[in-house]
């Protein structure tokens, strides 16, 4: 999910200042949706809080990470999605350079879009590498 709010936020910012009061509305209902799921798996009303402001901080420094990275080589976004989106889950570099590939094809395809298609909500993603592909591109030694 943040990989995705990432890739739409990063194409609007390109549409600043028009975009900018949809962007923040974005941000806000999602860190509401999150807000609303935790209460709804449990979590307490009174640290509610303190985890949003933990997801806060972890989408600005992936959103940082993910910046850094398509402004560097495929090696350097390759790092920066193995750490924030695989973490501490064992993948093989395949997966994470299926996904840096990924990452720039949605980049070039959302600049395609329209901002007023994307204002509207007519986004359109490709499908992303799936466990099959990495796994199938892990044991042949090739990427797909």
């Amino acid at each position: 999910m943040c990989l995705h709010a990432f890739l739409y936020l990063h194409r609007l910012k390109t549409d600043r200042p028009q975009a900018s009061p949809f962007c923040q509305s974005f941000f806000d209902r999602m860190f509401a949706d999150f807000d609303r799921s935790l209460r709804e798996t449990g979590v307490g009303d009174l640290s509610v809080g303190k985890h949003v402001k933990r997801m806060a901080r972890a989408f600005y420094g992936r959103i940082l990470s993910y910046e850094s990275g398509l402004a560097g080589d495929d090696a350097w976004l390759a790092a920066a999605l193995a750490r924030n989106v695989f973490g501490t889950v064992s993948a093989p570099e395949s997966a994470a350079n299926d996904l840096a590939y990924y990452v720039r094809s949605a980049v070039r395809a959302l600049r395609s879009q329209s901002a007023a298609d994307l204002l509207a909500g007519d986004i359109s993603f490709e499908v992303p590498p799936g466990p099959s592909r990495i796994t199938l591109s892990y044991l042949s030694g090739d990427a797909l």
